[in-house]
């Protein structure tokens, strides 16, 4: 595969946040359709790993459904550092993931030093690209892996952009997004300087609460799979096994009156 990127993504469309929710099969992605999410990361076993690649028929049907689905390429659960074969075997993922449908994908590697691994990244950049130029590349939350051992966000991000990548998922470096989100503003800043090419979305503990506050620290997209919690109020607790329908319309309409307030002052000119 190609070693380099020719060039980056454009910068950042100040079109307003957006809502992708992440799911595990169709039925999944007819319930983000319904609430308007924008799109949505298409993974399988959530619960149990925090998501692994899915199946070749979840993805073809999945993408049968209308709405853009990025596919989570993530060959095995834990650390995000990949022996060469694993690097083979993610690329003929994207690859497949790409052919089978998906309008992105969703993948993250780290190098010896705990930051994003350029090289690898910019290898499957280029397996994304010459499969389907137009399709978005999200670094996931390997990202919070990065920044937990100690590497700079703005380092990080810059990487990223060299590699090619549309987005990044993160919580800020925290449990979720509640203990980040201190971070997270600081990334959205950081990112209009280091990597401006790069969207910031937030992931990672979401709840309805929280997605006002996101939203107005400036991230381009607010990632949530819209299941409850079981436990206790300030209880951590364990997410339910499927998304709730009314928490997913609750947060969509949340993300959407913040678009509206942002079009509105577009049109104002201020």
């Amino acid at each position: 595969m190609a070693g380099t990127v020719s060039s980056g993504p454009l910068p950042v469309a100040r079109s307003g946040p957006q809502l992708e929710l992440a799911v595990e099969n169709a039925d999944g992605v007819r319930l983000a359709m319904s609430v308007g999410a924008a799109r949505v990361e298409l993974c399988a076993a959530l619960a149990e790993t925090e998501g692994i690649t899915p199946s070749i028929g979840t993805i073809e049907q999945a993408c049968s459904q209308g709405l853009p689905v990025h596919v989570l390429v993530r060959p095995r659960p834990g650390n995000f550092v990949y022996a060469p074969g694993e690097l083979d075997v993610i690329e003929r993922d994207v690859a497949a993931a790409l052919r089978a449908g998906a309008a992105g994908v969703v993948v993250g590697v780290l190098g010896s030093d705990g930051g994003p691994d350029v090289p690898a990244m910019r290898r499957i950049v280029a397996a994304v690209r010459a499969v389907r130029p137009d399709a978005e590349v999200t670094f996931h939350r390997a990202f919070d892996a990065a920044l937990g051992a100690g590497v700079d966000p703005a380092e990080a991000l810059f990487r990223l952009q060299q590699a090619g990548v549309d987005r990044v998922l993160t919580s800020g470096g925290g449990a979720d997004c509640a203990a980040g989100m201190e971070m997270l503003a600081r990334i959205v800043q950081q990112g209009r300087r280091s990597a401006p090419s790069v969207q910031i979305m937030a992931g990672g503990g979401v709840t309805l609460a929280l997605v006002p506050s996101l939203l107005d620290a400036g991230v381009h997209a607010v990632h949530t799979s819209a299941r409850p919690r079981h436990g206790n109020a300030g209880d951590s607790g364990v997410r339910a096994g499927a998304a709730d329908p009314a928490l997913a319309a609750r947060m969509a309409a949340a993300v959407s009156a913040k678009k509206s307030m942002n079009e509105g002052l577009f049109l104002d000119g201020h």
